[in-house]
């Protein structure tokens, strides 16, 4: 299976360079209107005229005015593709090994602001209580309207200890406020909190969870494990939290789905102007083979990419009952192209499609069961995944109180196996 990286629009970005995904393609000509020669023509003389009598010539290199005007370029196509300087190129390379220093803030550009996908867990953003959908206005008291997605990113980044001020609007309840961070190293472990939830909350059934906080190499691998876990422990249903998961890599996303669907299923396809992008991808041929047990995924605002196509795939092949909220939309291909001199070049080059051929891009995928959060319950919610030592009773009581997403996912797994229960003898009596 060819592999694809989804690249997120966010402060920590996954990239995968794919050998032979930036293949020519044959072009048909140009118009006369559109002609590559006479254009760049007109580029070069504008060039010229600004190293020739601009004010300030140490802002006249060619270097930084060629570089100025890639940047233009990408940021005019959409708000995903992007010009990036052979440094931004190393901290994206970086961020592959789930490493890098900041302040844990996925970000992208939404409504011409930088946003919050999501504030990653055990991270000085998540601690303060910045939560997904909150707008960047400033950074370091310097306006972010005029500021493209790199640039905040640059900002947000940096040397570990360093502090970064941040003001923030919370679109929900029109709140502004004011953050003053400390950056930290930032290290991401793909899978956490896997058990099965105390019978306080489930009754006589045995439902385990298990929260994917994005999607890297070994994400599939650590799931599978923890999976086989929770089965030697009774599980006979299964809670996937994608809450705030800002993505990753396709095929992290495409095995995950491996491990609840049949071999062979086709998960997600793309499609773009040429042929080369467009693909199907499926699980693989060899995947394991599990109990269809009952399983519910929980969703939100801060679901995007990779986590959106596992719902996506999930819910389309009835696989798993989807709860929660509208995920984020985020369902385009960013193809990365290293230049010459280090920099690379970031486009769009196809969007993601559903298996039922539903666009995420900009619509998202849709719970089957909406339930919203306030912000007081979210807030509870992410002090209870950044504190350390949390006594089991003062968890249940926070799941109980702030956390209805998760209660409706219990509550409809229950009914499920109460179903299941009660149809069974029927149909041993019909088969007798």
């Amino acid at each position: 299976m060819r592999r694809v990286v989804i690249i997120p629009l966010l402060a920590c970005v996954l990239f995968g360079a794919i050998p032979g995904i930036f293949a020519q393609e044959v072009q048909p000509p140009k118009s006369e209107e559109d002609n590559g020669y006479s254009q760049i023509a007109i580029f070069a003389k504008a060039l010229e005229l600004i190293r020739q009598d601009y004010v300030d010539d140490n802002k006249t290199s060619y270097h930084d005015l060629v570089n100025a005007a890639m940047k233009g370029m990408l940021s005019s196509l959409d708000p995903h593709s992007q010009f990036m300087d052979p440094n931004d190129f190393r901290d994206m390379q970086d961020d592959t090994r789930s490493r890098f220093n900041g302040l844990g803030i996925e970000v992208s550009m939404k409504n011409g602001l930088p946003t919050v996908v999501t504030a990653m867990e055990d991270t000085p953003a998540a601690k303060a209580g910045i939560l997904s959908g909150d707008q960047i206005l400033r950074i370091n008291a310097m306006s972010t309207e005029r500021m493209d997605l790199q640039d905040a990113i640059n900002v947000l980044r940096g040397p570990a200890g360093a502090k970064v001020s941040m003001t923030l609007l919370r679109p929900s309840t029109k709140e502004i406020k004011e953050y003053t961070l400390q950056r930290a190293e930032i290290k991401i472990q793909s899978v956490k909190g896997e058990r099965l939830l105390p019978s306080e909350l489930t009754g006589p059934f045995r439902i385990g969870y298990i929260r994917l906080i994005q999607f890297n190499e070994p994400t599939a691998d650590e799931l599978s494990k923890a999976i086989d876990t929770l089965q030697k422990q009774g599980m006979q249903a299964l809670i996937l939290d994608l809450r705030n998961n800002p993505g990753g890599l396709l095929n992290s996303a495409v095995d995950v789905c491996g491990q609840f669907l049949p071999p062979n299923t086709k998960v997600v396809s793309t499609q773009g102007r040429v042929a080369s992008q467009q693909h199907d991808y499926s699980t693989s041929a060899v995947s394991k083979q599990r109990p269809n047990f009952p399983m519910v995924l929980l969703v939100n605002e801060g679901s995007a990419s990779g986590a959106e196509i596992v719902a996506g795939a999930l819910k389309d092949l009835r696989r798993a009952v989807l709860v929660g909220e509208t995920t984020f939309g985020k369902g385009s291909v960013q193809n990365v192209l290293q230049l010459p001199d280090g920099s690379a070049v970031r486009f769009t080059t196809a969007k993601y499609y559903t298996p039922s051929r539903q666009v995420i891009q900009g619509n998202g995928v849709t719970p089957n069961i909406r339930v919203g959060m306030t912000a007081e319950q979210e807030r509870a919610l992410y002090a209870l995944r950044n504190t350390g030592n949390v006594k089991p009773e003062d968890e249940i009581n926070i799941i109980k109180t702030k956390d209805p997403q998760m209660m409706r996912a219990i509550d409809a797994l229950k009914g499920v196996m109460i179903y299941a229960q009660q149809s069974a003898p029927k149909a041993e009596a019909v088969k007798k």
